[in-house]
Protein backbone atom coordinates (compact mmCIF):
# COMPACT_ATOMS: atom_id res chain seq x y z
CA UNK A 1 0.00 0.00 0.00
CA UNK A 2 1.51 3.54 -0.75
CA UNK A 3 2.18 6.02 2.29
CA UNK A 4 1.53 9.33 0.79
CA UNK A 5 2.88 12.04 3.46
CA UNK A 6 0.81 15.40 4.15
CA UNK A 7 4.40 17.07 3.10
CA UNK A 8 7.57 15.69 2.83
CA UNK A 9 10.39 18.26 3.18
CA UNK A 10 12.75 15.60 2.25
CA UNK A 11 11.76 16.42 -0.84
CA UNK A 12 12.77 20.13 -0.77
CA UNK A 13 15.91 18.84 0.65
CA UNK A 14 16.80 16.52 -2.45
CA UNK A 15 16.25 19.28 -4.95
CA UNK A 16 17.64 22.63 -2.94
CA UNK A 17 20.17 21.48 -0.44
CA UNK A 18 22.81 22.14 -1.26
CA UNK A 19 21.60 25.83 -1.71
CA UNK A 20 20.90 25.91 1.92
CA UNK A 21 23.60 24.22 3.26
CA UNK A 22 25.78 27.14 0.93
CA UNK A 23 23.95 29.96 2.73
CA UNK A 24 24.11 28.72 6.24
CA UNK A 25 28.12 28.16 4.95
CA UNK A 26 27.75 31.88 4.08
CA UNK A 27 26.38 32.78 7.70
CA UNK A 28 29.06 31.04 9.81
CA UNK A 29 31.92 32.19 7.70
CA UNK A 30 30.56 36.33 8.49
CA UNK A 31 30.58 35.51 12.01
CA UNK A 32 27.29 37.98 12.02
CA UNK A 33 23.83 36.34 13.37
CA UNK A 34 21.37 39.34 14.38
CA UNK A 35 20.21 41.79 11.81
CA UNK A 36 23.40 41.93 9.41
CA UNK A 37 23.92 41.50 5.81
CA UNK A 38 21.41 38.47 5.44
CA UNK A 39 18.83 39.99 6.90
CA UNK A 40 19.09 43.57 5.22
CA UNK A 41 18.87 41.78 1.69
CA UNK A 42 16.34 39.69 2.63
CA UNK A 43 13.83 42.23 3.62
CA UNK A 44 14.62 44.37 0.31
CA UNK A 45 14.17 41.39 -1.95
CA UNK A 46 10.88 40.40 -0.51
CA UNK A 47 9.68 44.22 -0.09
CA UNK A 48 10.35 44.05 -3.93
CA UNK A 49 9.01 40.60 -4.04
CA UNK A 50 5.67 42.24 -2.99
CA UNK A 51 5.65 45.56 -5.04
CA UNK A 52 6.20 47.27 -0.72
CA UNK A 53 8.53 50.03 0.28
CA UNK A 54 9.80 48.10 3.10
CA UNK A 55 10.17 44.65 4.29
CA UNK A 56 10.75 43.96 8.35
CA UNK A 57 12.08 40.63 9.49
CA UNK A 58 10.31 39.80 12.73
CA UNK A 59 11.00 35.87 14.74
CA UNK A 60 7.50 34.84 13.65
CA UNK A 61 4.26 35.53 11.68
CA UNK A 62 2.76 35.76 14.92
CA UNK A 63 4.67 38.48 16.29
CA UNK A 64 4.38 40.17 12.27
CA UNK A 65 0.45 40.40 13.44
CA UNK A 66 1.07 41.83 17.05
CA UNK A 67 3.81 44.43 16.12
CA UNK A 68 1.61 45.30 13.01
CA UNK A 69 -1.74 46.29 15.18
CA UNK A 70 0.29 47.77 17.53
CA UNK A 71 2.01 49.88 14.55
CA UNK A 72 -1.59 51.06 13.46
CA UNK A 73 -2.47 51.75 17.14
CA UNK A 74 -4.53 49.26 18.51
CA UNK A 75 -5.44 49.85 22.07
CA UNK A 76 -7.72 48.62 24.77
CA UNK A 77 -11.22 48.79 23.91
CA UNK A 78 -11.02 49.18 20.10
CA UNK A 79 -12.38 46.82 18.14
CA UNK A 80 -11.16 44.18 15.08
CA UNK A 81 -13.24 42.73 12.76
CA UNK A 82 -11.53 39.40 11.71
CA UNK A 83 -12.86 35.83 10.14
CA UNK A 84 -13.55 33.63 12.75
CA UNK A 85 -12.46 31.03 10.33
CA UNK A 86 -8.49 31.34 10.47
CA UNK A 87 -5.35 29.65 12.80
CA UNK A 88 -5.76 31.66 16.24
CA UNK A 89 -3.04 33.60 15.90
CA UNK A 90 -5.07 36.18 13.84
CA UNK A 91 -7.03 36.65 16.58
CA UNK A 92 -4.02 36.35 19.44
CA UNK A 93 -2.67 39.24 17.67
CA UNK A 94 -6.01 41.64 18.35
CA UNK A 95 -5.91 40.81 22.31
CA UNK A 96 -2.61 40.62 22.86
CA UNK A 97 -2.88 44.14 21.91
CA UNK A 98 -5.39 45.20 24.25
CA UNK A 99 -8.30 45.32 21.11
CA UNK A 100 -11.62 43.46 21.05
CA UNK A 101 -11.68 40.57 18.50
CA UNK A 102 -15.14 40.65 16.61
CA UNK A 103 -15.29 37.43 14.88
CA UNK A 104 -17.48 37.62 11.49
CA UNK A 105 -18.69 34.88 8.66
CA UNK A 106 -16.61 33.80 5.81
CA UNK A 107 -17.46 33.18 2.02
CA UNK A 108 -18.81 30.10 1.13
CA UNK A 109 -16.53 29.31 -1.46
CA UNK A 110 -13.49 31.32 -1.15
CA UNK A 111 -13.50 30.70 2.36
CA UNK A 112 -12.11 34.21 3.20
CA UNK A 113 -13.91 37.25 5.13
CA UNK A 114 -16.76 38.14 3.70
CA UNK A 115 -17.10 41.97 3.29
CA UNK A 116 -21.04 42.72 3.27
CA UNK A 117 -20.37 40.21 7.23
CA UNK A 118 -17.78 42.98 8.33
CA UNK A 119 -20.38 45.85 7.01
CA UNK A 120 -23.00 44.02 9.19
CA UNK A 121 -20.72 44.33 12.10
CA UNK A 122 -19.42 47.89 11.95
CA UNK A 123 -19.52 50.12 15.49
CA UNK A 124 -18.38 53.17 16.16
CA UNK A 125 -15.72 51.12 18.10
CA UNK A 126 -14.07 49.66 15.19
CA UNK A 127 -10.70 50.48 14.83
CA UNK A 128 -9.52 48.02 12.00
CA UNK A 129 -10.38 45.13 9.95
CA UNK A 130 -8.24 42.34 9.55
CA UNK A 131 -8.08 40.86 5.70
CA UNK A 132 -7.32 37.19 6.23
CA UNK A 133 -5.90 35.26 2.87
CA UNK A 134 -6.47 32.08 3.20
CA UNK A 135 -5.24 28.60 1.74
CA UNK A 136 -3.75 30.77 -0.85
CA UNK A 137 -6.74 32.87 -1.84
CA UNK A 138 -6.82 36.69 -1.85
CA UNK A 139 -9.47 38.19 0.18
CA UNK A 140 -11.72 40.01 -1.69
CA UNK A 141 -10.18 43.37 -1.13
CA UNK A 142 -11.75 46.20 -2.34
CA UNK A 143 -14.34 46.05 -0.62
CA UNK A 144 -12.76 45.96 2.55
CA UNK A 145 -10.56 49.49 1.34
CA UNK A 146 -13.67 50.79 0.32
CA UNK A 147 -15.01 50.48 4.04
CA UNK A 148 -11.46 51.29 5.93
CA UNK A 149 -11.45 54.75 3.57
CA UNK A 150 -15.20 55.35 4.66
CA UNK A 151 -14.62 54.51 8.12
CA UNK A 152 -11.14 55.94 8.86
CA UNK A 153 -10.34 51.83 9.80
CA UNK A 154 -7.09 50.62 9.52
CA UNK A 155 -6.24 47.05 7.01
CA UNK A 156 -3.87 44.32 8.26
CA UNK A 157 -3.18 41.82 5.75
CA UNK A 158 -2.33 38.31 7.42
CA UNK A 159 -0.94 36.56 4.47
CA UNK A 160 0.44 33.72 5.98
CA UNK A 161 -0.72 31.37 3.40
CA UNK A 162 -0.70 33.36 0.68
CA UNK A 163 3.25 34.06 -0.54
CA UNK A 164 3.13 35.24 -3.79
CA UNK A 165 -0.64 35.37 -4.53
CA UNK A 166 -2.31 38.58 -6.29
CA UNK A 167 -5.15 40.17 -6.44
CA UNK A 168 -6.79 41.88 -9.38
CA UNK A 169 -2.84 42.18 -10.64
CA UNK A 170 -1.23 43.55 -6.92
CA UNK A 171 1.06 41.37 -4.95
CA UNK A 172 -0.78 40.50 -1.54
CA UNK A 173 1.07 41.96 1.53
CA UNK A 174 0.92 45.90 0.09
CA UNK A 175 -2.36 46.57 -0.63
CA UNK A 176 -3.67 47.28 3.17
CA UNK A 177 -1.61 49.80 5.43
CA UNK A 178 1.01 46.82 6.92
CA UNK A 179 0.98 43.09 5.01
CA UNK A 180 2.14 40.03 7.59
CA UNK A 181 3.48 37.09 6.53
CA UNK A 182 4.78 33.90 8.37
CA UNK A 183 7.90 31.93 7.31
CA UNK A 184 6.96 28.61 9.25
CA UNK A 185 8.62 25.90 7.66
CA UNK A 186 5.04 24.73 6.01
CA UNK A 187 4.21 27.59 4.57
CA UNK A 188 4.92 28.33 0.79
CA UNK A 189 8.09 30.06 1.14
CA UNK A 190 9.26 28.73 4.52
CA UNK A 191 12.24 28.82 6.58
CA UNK A 192 14.08 26.20 8.94
CA UNK A 193 12.73 27.46 12.08
CA UNK A 194 10.37 30.21 13.28
CA UNK A 195 10.52 33.35 10.94
CA UNK A 196 8.22 36.18 9.63
CA UNK A 197 7.76 39.38 7.93
CA UNK A 198 6.31 42.64 7.87
CA UNK A 199 5.49 45.13 4.76
CA UNK A 200 4.66 48.54 4.25
CA UNK A 201 4.85 51.25 2.14
CA UNK A 202 4.18 54.06 4.72
CA UNK A 203 7.82 55.00 6.06
CA UNK A 204 6.49 55.93 9.71
CA UNK A 205 5.08 52.77 10.07
CA UNK A 206 7.78 51.29 9.21
CA UNK A 207 10.46 52.82 11.34
CA UNK A 208 8.18 52.33 13.82
CA UNK A 209 8.07 48.68 13.08
CA UNK A 210 11.79 48.50 13.29
CA UNK A 211 11.87 49.99 16.44
CA UNK A 212 9.04 47.62 18.17
CA UNK A 213 10.96 44.04 16.94
CA UNK A 214 14.04 45.70 18.87
CA UNK A 215 12.99 46.70 22.43
CA UNK A 216 11.93 50.29 20.93
CA UNK A 217 15.07 51.11 20.40
CA UNK A 218 16.35 53.40 17.00
CA UNK A 219 20.08 52.95 18.29
CA UNK A 220 21.76 51.19 20.81
CA UNK A 221 20.77 51.75 23.96
CA UNK A 222 18.16 54.42 23.22
CA UNK A 223 14.50 53.62 23.89
CA UNK A 224 11.42 55.57 22.63
CA UNK A 225 8.93 53.17 23.65
CA UNK A 226 8.69 49.53 25.09
CA UNK A 227 8.71 47.36 22.77
CA UNK A 228 9.83 43.39 22.40
CA UNK A 229 12.49 41.09 21.31
CA UNK A 230 11.34 39.71 17.68
CA UNK A 231 14.08 39.69 15.20
CA UNK A 232 14.68 37.76 12.55
CA UNK A 233 17.72 35.72 12.34
CA UNK A 234 20.52 35.84 9.76
CA UNK A 235 20.62 31.89 9.41
CA UNK A 236 16.65 32.10 8.65
CA UNK A 237 17.33 35.11 6.40
CA UNK A 238 19.90 33.49 3.91
CA UNK A 239 18.00 30.54 3.83
CA UNK A 240 14.49 32.36 2.62
CA UNK A 241 16.55 35.17 -0.14
CA UNK A 242 18.01 31.75 -1.39
CA UNK A 243 14.62 30.28 -1.61
CA UNK A 244 12.77 33.53 -2.68
CA UNK A 245 14.03 32.60 -6.07
CA UNK A 246 12.08 29.28 -6.67
CA UNK A 247 9.00 30.65 -5.03
CA UNK A 248 7.48 31.36 -8.08
CA UNK A 249 8.23 28.36 -9.46
CA UNK A 250 6.83 26.42 -6.53
CA UNK A 251 3.89 28.14 -5.90
CA UNK A 252 3.26 27.41 -9.79
CA UNK A 253 3.63 23.23 -9.04
CA UNK A 254 1.34 23.97 -6.92
CA UNK A 255 -0.98 25.25 -9.18
CA UNK A 256 -0.46 22.17 -11.61
CA UNK A 257 -0.80 19.62 -8.48
CA UNK A 258 -4.41 21.89 -7.99
CA UNK A 259 -5.18 21.23 -11.58
CA UNK A 260 -4.91 17.49 -11.53
CA UNK A 261 -6.88 16.94 -8.38
CA UNK A 262 -9.90 19.31 -10.28
CA UNK A 263 -9.89 17.32 -12.89
CA UNK A 264 -9.98 13.87 -11.23
CA UNK A 265 -12.60 14.53 -8.25
CA UNK A 266 -16.16 15.03 -9.05
CA UNK A 267 -17.54 13.62 -5.76
CA UNK A 268 -16.16 16.08 -3.26
CA UNK A 269 -16.56 19.97 -3.97
CA UNK A 270 -13.00 21.30 -5.07
CA UNK A 271 -11.88 25.29 -4.35
CA UNK A 272 -13.22 27.52 -5.69
CA UNK A 273 -10.53 30.57 -7.12
CA UNK A 274 -12.00 33.92 -7.35
CA UNK A 275 -12.13 36.40 -10.54
CA UNK A 276 -8.94 38.68 -11.19
CA UNK A 277 -7.17 36.58 -8.29
CA UNK A 278 -3.88 33.98 -8.63
CA UNK A 279 -4.24 30.93 -5.78
CA UNK A 280 -1.03 29.77 -4.53
CA UNK A 281 -2.50 27.09 -2.80
CA UNK A 282 -1.09 26.84 0.16
CA UNK A 283 -3.28 24.32 1.20
CA UNK A 284 -5.56 22.42 -1.40
CA UNK A 285 -9.34 21.74 0.72
CA UNK A 286 -12.33 20.09 -0.41
CA UNK A 287 -15.23 20.18 1.09
CA UNK A 288 -18.01 16.94 1.55
CA UNK A 289 -20.59 16.57 4.57
CA UNK A 290 -19.15 12.74 5.00
CA UNK A 291 -15.63 14.97 6.16
CA UNK A 292 -14.72 12.11 9.16
CA UNK A 293 -15.39 8.93 7.36
CA UNK A 294 -13.47 10.05 4.06
CA UNK A 295 -10.73 10.97 5.74
CA UNK A 296 -10.33 7.75 7.68
CA UNK A 297 -10.85 6.29 4.58
CA UNK A 298 -7.78 7.92 3.34
CA UNK A 299 -5.91 7.24 6.67
CA UNK A 300 -6.54 3.63 6.26
CA UNK A 301 -5.25 3.89 2.62
CA UNK A 302 -2.04 5.42 3.73
CA UNK A 303 -3.01 9.21 2.64
CA UNK A 304 -2.11 11.62 5.01
CA UNK A 305 -4.66 14.78 5.66
CA UNK A 306 -5.13 17.65 8.10
CA UNK A 307 -7.95 20.03 8.45
CA UNK A 308 -7.93 23.51 8.48
CA UNK A 309 -9.54 24.43 11.09
CA UNK A 310 -11.45 22.10 12.53
CA UNK A 311 -13.07 24.55 15.27
CA UNK A 312 -13.52 28.08 14.72
CA UNK A 313 -11.84 30.87 16.69
CA UNK A 314 -15.19 31.97 18.39
CA UNK A 315 -15.52 28.27 19.52
CA UNK A 316 -12.48 27.47 21.03
CA UNK A 317 -12.43 27.45 24.95
CA UNK A 318 -9.46 30.57 24.80
CA UNK A 319 -12.24 32.55 22.94
CA UNK A 320 -15.38 31.71 24.88
CA UNK A 321 -15.48 34.84 27.09
CA UNK A 322 -13.52 36.92 24.34
CA UNK A 323 -14.82 39.11 21.88
CA UNK A 324 -17.94 39.65 19.79
CA UNK A 325 -19.40 37.04 17.04
CA UNK A 326 -22.31 38.19 14.46
CA UNK A 327 -23.87 35.30 12.44
CA UNK A 328 -21.58 32.79 11.59
CA UNK A 329 -23.68 30.05 10.16
CA UNK A 330 -21.31 29.97 6.85
CA UNK A 331 -17.89 29.52 9.13
CA UNK A 332 -19.58 26.54 11.47
CA UNK A 333 -20.89 24.88 8.27
CA UNK A 334 -17.77 25.16 6.78
CA UNK A 335 -15.75 23.89 9.73
CA UNK A 336 -17.95 20.16 9.92
CA UNK A 337 -17.11 19.36 6.38
CA UNK A 338 -13.37 20.51 5.18
CA UNK A 339 -10.72 18.82 4.87
CA UNK A 340 -7.00 19.15 3.44
CA UNK A 341 -5.36 16.82 0.93
CA UNK A 342 -1.61 16.41 0.19
CA UNK A 343 -0.54 19.59 -1.33
CA UNK A 344 3.41 20.55 -2.37
CA UNK A 345 5.68 21.27 -5.02
CA UNK A 346 6.56 17.70 -4.89
CA UNK A 347 3.43 15.76 -5.12
CA UNK A 348 3.80 13.66 -7.49
CA UNK A 349 1.03 12.70 -10.48
CA UNK A 350 0.81 9.14 -8.93
CA UNK A 351 0.48 10.52 -5.68
CA UNK A 352 -2.88 12.39 -6.65
CA UNK A 353 -4.52 9.68 -8.93
CA UNK A 354 -4.52 7.61 -6.24
CA UNK A 355 -5.52 9.64 -3.78
CA UNK A 356 -8.45 10.75 -6.59
CA UNK A 357 -9.05 7.49 -7.14
CA UNK A 358 -9.93 6.85 -3.02
CA UNK A 359 -12.19 9.64 -3.01
CA UNK A 360 -14.13 8.54 -5.66
CA UNK A 361 -14.53 5.03 -4.89
CA UNK A 362 -15.46 6.27 -1.49
CA UNK A 363 -19.21 5.00 -0.57
CA UNK A 364 -20.74 7.09 2.82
Amino acid sequence: MPTVPFLDFSREYDEIGSEMLAAAETVLSSGDYILGNQVEAFERDFAEYVDADHGIGVNSGSDALNLALDAVDIEAGDEVILPAHTFVSTADAVVHNGGIPVFVDIDPETYTIDPSSVERNLTEDTAAIIAVHLYGQPADMDPLLELAREHDLAIVEDASQAHGATYKNRPVGDIGDVGCFSLYPTKNLGAYGDAGIAVTSDDELAEYLRMAREYGSPRKYRYEFVGSNSRLDEFQAAFLDEKLEYLDEFNQRRRDCAAQYDSLLESVVTPTVADDVSHVYHLYVVQTPHRDALREHLSESGVQTLIHYPTPIHQQPAYEDIGRTGDLSVTERTADRILSLPMHPWCRSDEIEYIAALIEEFEA
